[in-house]
């Protein structure tokens, strides 16, 4: 893997991962083109450290309407709190569950039965995909005839977090995508479905970190040695950076496209990336 690939990745990773278009999915057929192997542990590694980059970009984008909505008082922020608590637990129940089920049902004769396994699969990633571009569309056009703009509750972080642990497991069910989308059929102002969406983020993105790291380091024992570690450092962190830049970038273009009922697009795009993905599948990549 080269410089040239590893920008490339981080700025496909950082213009799509904060937009509800799945960047897992446009990394991996990314990858797939450079004939990379996006379930090798240092490509899933890799991935993370994208992860990482555009976390930084939403917590740099964010901070101000945060601090605003959710520091403003001790009241508001222990509610907030409370609803991410929430969401966060019913997402690692559900994902957990579903990674259990997976491994243990519908993997069980692979040599290594770890989930990591479907994220080369471009059937699945396009069926993901369409998947979310509907449940996107459907939202988009929702919204358009009701405008409750109410604000996240328990019950409503309930119904976030659950569809959120579906998301994960599977590499083209776009996160953002998914949860906004929920949240606006529940009737949640599309401002605050946003921050709340990606403060979700914000807390799930250091463990799937911590947890690549113990897959790597499970995978290559030789990788606790400095120079092995600099190795695999560096590349994350040009592409980090890359990732960083692009997704702030992404975010401005998100909010302006969902505050001006531009939503359901990011709906079409995802089915036509769908039928990109399978093109790619049948033409053998």
């Amino acid at each position: 893997m080269n410089l040239l690939q590893i920008l490339l990745l981080g700025l496909v990773q950082g213009a799509a991962e904060l937009l509800p278009v799945s960047s897992s999915a446009h990394v991996i057929v990314a990858e797939k083109l450079m004939r990379l192997d996006p379930s090798s542990p240092e490509m899933t590694f890799l991935l993370v450290m994208l992860h990482t980059g555009t976390m930084f970009a939403v917590i740099v984008y964010f901070w101000n309407a945060w601090r605003e909505h959710y520091f403003s008082s001790m009241a508001g922020f222990r509610s907030v709190a409370a609803n991410v608590v929430i969401a966060t637990i019913i997402t690692g129940v559900i994902g957990l569950a579903l990674q259990w089920l997976i491994e243990k049902v519908f993997l069980k004769s692979a040599e290594k039965s770890e989930v990591e396994l479907l994220f080369s699969n471009l059937p699945l990633i396009g069926g993901a995909l369409l998947a979310a571009g509907l449940l996107i569309i459907y939202s988009g056009l929702r919204e358009e005839k009701n405008r409750r703009g109410e604000d996240v509750n328990a019950a409503r972080a309930c119904w976030i977090g659950a569809v959120q642990g579906l998301c994960l497991p599977f590499r083209g069910f776009s996160r953002s995508g998914a949860t906004i989308s929920t949240g606006l059929l529940l009737g949640v102002g599309k401002r605050r479905m946003e921050e709340f969406s990606f403060a979700l983020a914000v807390v799930l993105t250091p463990p799937v970190i911590l947890r690549e790291l113990l897959r790597l380091f499970k995978a290559h024992s030789e990788v606790t040695q400095p120079s092995h570690l600099f190795q695999l450092a560096v590349p994350g962190l040009l592409g980090m950076i890359s990732s960083f830049v692009a997704g702030l970038l992404a975010l401005w273009l998100l909010s302006r496209w969902l505050e001006t009922g531009r939503w359901k697009l990011f709906g079409y795009y995802c089915v036509v990336a769908a039928i990109v993905v399978f093109g790619l599948a049948f033409a053998g990549f």
